[in-house]
């Protein structure tokens, strides 16, 4: 284990200045360094809460201490909040990951069949956060399934409940192999009720259930179940990891089966106590690889760490490899079987959630592979996929930690400014600092619905990791996505969104538009500035793409007297009336098009032969039209002041209208 306090040192002296006034040459004698940093040292070695940092400050104050002795207190209790909130980041992430693989610890140095299918659903229930977790097995001689292992229950007679096949919601996650949930188990009705399974859920007070299947092969030998007592939605990613404790279990179950099936086989023959030493052996060394995979997992390592280890167990070349690296009938047959197949002179052992196919484990040239090898790669296989899917929970949970504070920002007025702050915090977010809002949006329609919501989920996937390797924050808004990112001493709203732009649109392999607010600061004691920055950077959007300029980045500054006007509060709409209003009407009442001919007379350089061309009609009717136009808005409509005039209010009228879909 890390010690605290070594670590809080470390992270004292290597992390940043904080931000703060500059103590002057000579200044602050009275503050050594040691005098300073020694009461928040005493408080992360001690692991006191956030609100104890302000203590020494407020004390220093009540004390009537010098104000660079005060300043100097200040950055201190920063370094050390920053501290503290790293050491609780290590310790939730170690606590998940050894939630995970204490599991796979377990199964490798299997000894008690109940204790490792208990520690199972133990941790299947913590990490789902359920109230009830639960496993069935199939009994093949009595035709029917019963209770295995219960966590969570109260109820003797649910406990002791025995279905008959086919029935219940686990009969038809036996008979169809998926796993199915329900949001309202007496609601449902795509499974057989049983006045004794009712009665059993009923006692418990069970009302969202999910059930996934165990798997030996292509046959069900159980499911396992996560309950909540109140209506609940379960999430892919928690029906992802179920399904991975399931595969635990199935593999506790069949190595429990192995072991039996070998004592059986050999309890009669001469070399009866040389094969048992042996057996002996071979579980021996799997509990040490399971135990190294596990250590070096806790340690920070990843998938590809794990390769490694498991390259040097097996004594050959181990890789991970993307679902397109590795040969798809392989790949296909080892998730469809649950093993490590052969292919040529290659093992793949698919990793996989559930249903999820997340890539392979591939043992390169290496052909003559025991049972026990082969165990050993599939059982990597698992751990690999467990790792994985603990930092996409992970990365997903800060992606929307990130996002509900910017919502907070953008919506509630009222926050807390020191609450906000800690929150940014623990995020590695400054709102002290200079900030820039982007507004950004897909600029090219869908085909359908679902692919435009999966683009979505794209930009916004994008956008928060972005977000994060910038100290910025992002959240999902109005059909598009909103960063709030720091800007850079000597950069330009303007320049970074145009980066911005780039950025995003090569994430997501489509044209991204970006509209930049002018820079806003002290954004926890002024949270009304986030709102009106986001509808800058609206405005700013909306104009990127109605002047053409779709896939590109501005700020209102980039627009000239355009801009001017979306700036502020102008009366857009009445401009627009007084100046262009009776061609408007003229065209809503007739159903006529004066104001595109007026759109492409300006375009066209006041030519009508051009704007003829550009119509597609005949150069009469273009005449026509503009003295149609005379007449509504005066004789002098084309000189020079009242056509800058009508120019701008066609842009602006473009602008205040509607999308049209």
């Amino acid at each position: 284990m890390v010690n605290p306090v070594s670590m809080s040192r470390d992270h004292v002296q290597s992390a940043p200045e904080a931000p703060g006034p500059r103590a002057k040459p000579g200044a602050g004698l009275d503050t050594p360094a040691a005098a300073v940093e020694a009461p928040f040292l005493e408080l992360l070695a001690r692991g006191a809460s956030a609100d104890a940092y302000e203590q020494p400050v407020l004390l220093a104050r009540a004390e009537g201490r010098s104000a660079e002795r005060i300043a100097a207190l200040e950055r201190a209790k920063l370094l050390a909040l920053r501290v503290r909130a790293e050491l609780e980041g290590r310790r939730r992430r170690e606590a998940e990951l050894s939630a995970l693989f204490e599991t796979a610890h377990d199964l490798a140095g299997l000894r008690d069949l109940d204790a490792v299918l208990q520690a199972i659903v133990q941790r299947a229930r913590s990490l789902l956060g359920t109230d009830v977790a639960y496993l069935s097995l199939n009994d093949p001689a009595r035709g029917d399934t019963y209770m295995r292992v219960t966590e969570g229950s109260v109820s003797a007679r649910f406990q002791q409940l025995r279905l008959g096949m086919g029935e219940g919601l686990g009969g038809l996650v036996a008979q169809t192999a998926r796993p199915y949930v329900t949001d309202d188990y007496f609601r449902d009705d795509r499974f057989q009720h049983t006045s004794a399974i009712d009665a059993g859920v009923r006692d418990e007070g069970l009302v969202a259930i999910l059930g996934v299947p165990l798997m030996l092969g292509p046959h069900v030998i159980g499911v396992l179940f996560a309950a909540d007592r109140r209506a609940r939605v379960f999430e892919r990613e928690q029906i992802a990891l179920l399904g991975s404790f399931a595969a635990l279990a199935a593999a506790a179950i069949d190595t429990a089966n192995l072991l039996t099936e070998t004592r059986s086989a050999l309890a009669g023959l001469e070399r009866a106590n040389e094969i048992i030493q042996d057996r002996s052996a071979v579980i021996e060394r799997a509990s040490e690889v399971h135990d190294r995979l596990a250590e070096l997992v806790l340690r920070g390592g990843g998938v590809h760490d794990v390769a490694a280890a498991v390259s040097e167990v097996l004594d050959g070349t181990v890789e991970f490899t993307e679902p397109a690296g590795a040969p798809a009938r392989a790949l296909d047959e080892s998730r469809a079987e649950g093993h490590a197949v052969r292919h040529q002179d290659d093992w793949i052992a698919a990793v996989a959630a559930g249903g999820e196919l997340l890539g392979a484990l591939v043992l390169r040239g290496h052909p003559g592979l025991d049972p026990v090898d082969q165990r050993t790669l599939e059982r990597a296989a698992m751990v690999t996929s467990l790792l994985l899917l603990a930092r996409r929970s992970a990365a997903e949970a800060e992606q929307r930690v990130r996002g509900e504070l910017l919502d907070d920002l953008l919506d509630a007025r009222d926050r807390d400014p020191r609450l906000l702050r800690e929150r940014a915090a623990r995020l590695h977010a400054d709102l002290d600092a200079t900030h820039v809002l982007l507004a950004a949006r897909l600029d090219g329609p869908a085909a359908d619905a679902d692919q435009e919501a999966d683009a979505r989920r794209r930009l916004w996937s994008a956008a928060s990791h972005l977000a994060a390797t910038r100290r910025g924050l992002a959240a999902a808004r109005d059909g598009g996505t909103v960063l709030l990112l720091p800007l850079a001493p000597g950069d330009s709203a303007t320049a970074l969104a145009r980066r911005t732009a780039r950025h995003l649109g090569t994430a997501v392999h489509e044209a991204v538009t970006v509209g930049a607010s002018p820079p806003v600061r002290d954004l926890a004691a002024h949270p009304d500035d986030v709102a009106g920055a986001y509808t800058e950077a609206r405005r700013c959007l909306d104009a990127l793409r109605l002047l053409g300029r779709g896939g590109d980045g501005a700020a209102a500054d980039d627009f000239g007297f355009l801009g001017l006007l979306l700036a502020g509060d102008r009366d857009v709409p009445g401009f627009v009336g007084r100046t262009i209003g009776p061609v408007v009407e003229y065209d809503e009442r007739r159903g006529t098009e004066l104001l595109r001919t007026l759109d492409a007379y300006f375009d066209s350089g006041m030519s009508p032969v051009r704007t003829k061309d550009a119509l597609h009609v005949h150069v009469n009717t273009v005449a026509q039209r503009l003295e149609r136009v005379g007449r509504l808005l005066g004789d002098d409509w084309q000189a020079p002041s009242r056509a800058l005039e009508i120019q701008l209010a066609l842009r602006l009228h473009r602008l205040s209208a509607p999308e049209r879909h």
